[in-house]
């Protein structure tokens, strides 16, 4: 872009004397700008970019998330409370998973009064899938003691849709956690939305 530039002797517009602007009528630098099309130019730094208002959104969002986790932390960890909501206990996972770029798989640990005990995120995959290992779910749950257990992992593709692999590795965790009496109360599976529940479709 040619930008003009005009000095105090030019500043007359066709023909005209370079007088003070009378009454009502536009100073002589303004009508020769304005005749020669010429805009005002703001001053570098004058408008924030795009990406430091993502990043103070994005701060904004992670200070807003993790005050919800420690609401929810206290709200399940309480000591002496029985029987947390189901309502709570997606709203955890999902703030724990579903932030992820690729899959993770988490196990919430609760004692026979369906306590919260712990909650791991205990395997980490790619995009598309993660390896869950039965014998470390079995050895975590008699570490913490635990009487039953809630299984969650995130599809990062936002789909929360139950895969053949997520139903399987639910069959093979609900058998072998059954051998040393520890209840799979539900898997959830975290994407856009409500996490889906496998116990609400029947799939436990």
């Amino acid at each position: 872009m040619n930008t003009i530039t005009t000095s105090p002797k030019s500043s007359a517009v066709s023909g005209g004397n370079s007088k003070s602007r009378g009454a009502g009528g536009p100073a002589p630098r303004e009508a020769h700008q304005k005749a020669a099309g010429v805009r005002s130019e703001k001053p570098a730094g004058y408008e924030t970019g795009g990406a430091e208002h993502d990043t103070q959104t994005r701060e904004q969002e992670n200070i807003v998330i993790e005050h919800a986790l420690a609401i929810l932390d206290q709200r399940m960890f309480r000591h002496g409370e029985a029987l947390i909501s189901p309502r709570d206990s997606a709203a955890f996972q999902k703030l724990k998973l579903g932030g992820y770029q690729w899959e993770v798989f988490g196990v919430l640990f609760l004692d026979n009064r369906h306590r919260v005990l712990a909650f791991e995120e205990m395997f980490r995959g790619t995009l598309d899938g993660a390896s869950v290992h039965p014998r470390e779910v079995v050895r975590a749950a008699l570490n913490h003691n635990a009487a039953a257990v809630i299984l969650s992992h995130n599809h990062p593709s936002g789909v929360a849709e139950p895969s053949a692999a997520d139903r399987n590795i639910t069959r093979q965790l609900r058998d072998a956690l059954q051998l040393i009496g520890v209840r799979v109360l539900d898997h959830l599976v975290i994407g856009a939305g409500e996490p889906t529940s496998m116990a609400a479709r029947g799939l436990i």
